[in-house]
């Protein structure tokens, strides 16, 4: 029986690249030869855009103003890809997209948020038994040193106590969470004051890497090792535990890759002791196949670019419903920015008009000239359709509800962490409410929640307290900024 084949570039090339790469003979080609067998797999869509597969397993696309390769999910219209042609003339391949072989490993674990889908209670418990083991440890032997997690913690917490919540907020990919998530309400009796968000999430701020490094580094310095070394392995156990959830894993194996050497050879880090970068040796030892958890510290415009990459790739659903993912990220980014900064005139973009406008300007670098027209119009233009796809009156437009819980809980996380990352980039703060999106998104998940809110007692309170009523007495009013945790 005859069947009809039908011709799709992108999954061809995918497929193709991806067995290079896997051969072994791959790493051994000299880097020229692997630079044209990359250039060789390109592709030239009917509009004229050159893509190609490259380093870190993703798709770039030529920006034909810059003439620079930028991030970029490739379309999705079946006739797009069908009509994908290889070999464009003239493709230079640029040696960092050039795929080394160990990045292609790099397992992206998910992007869903920590709102909907519950942390399982397997790795809860695991961790609430670390917690309860460590939380007696002396003060005196284990104190909080300045920074950050002052400013969460009570007086008389302990740095292990900070260590195990530290560790849970480097290794989420984005730390969106349930109000009524275990793993937070572990915590409550050792805050200072309310975490920020609303009655449904808990926003926080994307965890730092130097103020967990320097729970471990203050003791080193203090001449304490052992305790260190106690906060460092306690930090590798908590990884342990937090991988078995895919939100958590991929970073959650860097840190292990960054600590645990140091239970075997205590002295790894004594030499970046006396010059305080302790930080930067424990990224020296994360792994090539690794490093793309790392971004967020060693490259945080990269990490925009990954983000908005899985953005675009959470909103694929609205390709079947006749819109371009890539554009629609682009609106919702514009939404979230103009939400923050606060201008949404066509005024914005005159030099120094607004906070939108150096924002706007401090990302176009990082996206490709199709992803800056869609951004610019969007904010530009209160009448052009992309604009449609901002949130009203806090809710989603029709054509943007995500299909079911899963895809839904995969763009509030990738939103979010686009929205963090856009914001650690230009240096402007995370609103402590949520971002517009990221709120509107919650909207289509607080009724698919694996755990439904509380029933309230005849005082008003919720039953539970002690498990995690206490986190929905937070109101708006309460919050203020917290720094990265």
């Amino acid at each position: 029986m005859h069947r009809e084949l039908h011709w799709d570039g992108f999954t061809a090339m995918e497929r193709d690249v991806r067995a290079l790469v896997a051969d072994p003979r791959w790493t051994l080609l000299p880097p020229l030869g692997r630079a044209q067998a990359i250039a060789q797999r390109a592709l030239v869509t009917p509009d004229g855009s050159r893509w190609l597969f490259g380093a870190l397993g993703r798709w770039y696309r030529l920006d034909r103003v810059d003439g620079r390769w930028h991030l970029s999910p490739p379309p999705l219209h079946p006739a797009v890809r069908a009509a994908a042609r290889p070999q464009p003339p003239g493709v230079v391949v640029p040696h960092l997209l050039v795929p080394g072989g160990p990045d292609f490993a790099y397992d992206r674990g998910s992007t869903q948020g920590f709102v909907g889908p519950d942390v399982p209670r397997e790795i809860t418990e695991r961790v609430r038994a670390l917690l309860l083991a460590h939380r007696g440890l002396p003060r005196e032997a284990f104190p909080l040193p300045e920074g950050p997690f002052r400013e969460v913690f009570a007086d008389d917490v302990t740095g292990a106590v900070a260590a195990v919540w530290g560790t849970i907020m480097w290794a989420a990919y984005a730390p969106a969470f349930d109000g009524n998530e275990v793993l937070l309400s572990m915590f409550g009796e050792f805050l200072a004051r309310p975490l920020p968000g609303d009655d449904w999430v808990r926003w926080l701020p994307a965890g730092s890497l130097a103020a967990l490094v320097d729970l471990y580094a203050e003791r080193v310095r203090a001449g304490a090792q052992e305790a260190g070394l106690r906060l460092a392995g306690l930090m590798a156990e908590t990884a342990t535990v937090l991988r078995a959830d895919a939100r958590f894993r991929p970073r959650a194996d860097a840190l292990l890759a960054m600590a645990e050497p140091l239970l075997a050879r205590p002295w790894l880090d004594h030499h970046a002791l006396p010059g305080g970068a302790v930080r930067e040796a424990w990224l020296a030892r994360c792994p090539p196949h690794l490093a793309a958890a790392a971004l967020p510290e060693t490259a945080p415009g990269e990490h925009f670019r990954h983000s908005f990459y899985d953005l675009a790739e959470a909103l694929a659903y609205t390709a079947s419903r006749g819109m371009d993912p890539r554009s629609v990220a682009a609106s919702l980014l514009a939404a979230d920015v103009a939400g923050v900064c606060g201008a949404y005139e066509p005024s914005w973009a005159a030099p120094g008009a607004s906070g939108t406008a150096e924002v706007v300007t401090a990302l176009y670098p990082w996206i490709d000239d199709e992803l800056r027209q869609a951004l610019y119009v969007t904010l530009a233009d209160p009448s052009h359709p992309l604009r449609g796809c901002w949130p009203r009156g806090g809710v989603l437009p029709p054509a943007l509800v995500p299909p079911d819980r899963g895809t839904a809980a995969a763009v509030l996380g990738s939103a979010y962490a686009t929205g963090l990352a856009w914001c650690r980039l230009t240096g402007i703060a995370a609103p402590p409410a949520g971002f517009a999106v990221c709120s509107a998104l919650v909207q289509c998940l607080i009724h698919q929640r694996d755990d439904p809110r509380p029933e309230a007692a005849p005082n008003g309170h919720p039953r539970d307290p002690e498990e995690s009523g206490w986190l929905f007495e937070t109101r708006n009013t309460d919050i203020s900024s917290l720094p990265p945790l």
